[in-house]
């Protein structure tokens, strides 16, 4: 019984560990490349591009980093990237990155 209850609890944590989210803006090198659809290139782009600023959303993500459109951001956000603390939506990739709401 006691057994039981040991590989219940670790494969739970396993199930969270594996679904934990990976904000861009404080992610290392290691948690993007972590990340399935990121790699050591596409981790370095994001990282240099954090350099100057923090990423504001989705948007300013798929525009400051070659190679992230909306297909791949939807798939990269399945894997458990955020950015702010926020999944992909799909009208994130049409809102432009500065764009003020309309009133």
């Amino acid at each position: 019984m006691k057994q039981r209850l040991i590989a219940l609890l670790l494969s739970l944590s396993a199930v969270t560990t594996a679904f934990a989210a990976v904000d861009v803006n404080k992610a290392s090198e290691a948690d993007l490349d972590s990340i399935k659809g990121i790699g050591p290139g596409t981790s370095a782009k994001i990282i240099e591009q954090r350099k100057d600023a923090p990423f504001k959303n989705w948007g300013d993500l798929m525009t400051r980093v070659s190679g992230i459109g909306a297909k791949r951001a939807a798939g990269l956000s399945e894997q458990g990237l955020t950015v702010n603390g926020e999944a992909f939506k799909p009208e994130a990739a049409t809102a432009s990155p500065t764009a003020k709401p309309k009133q």
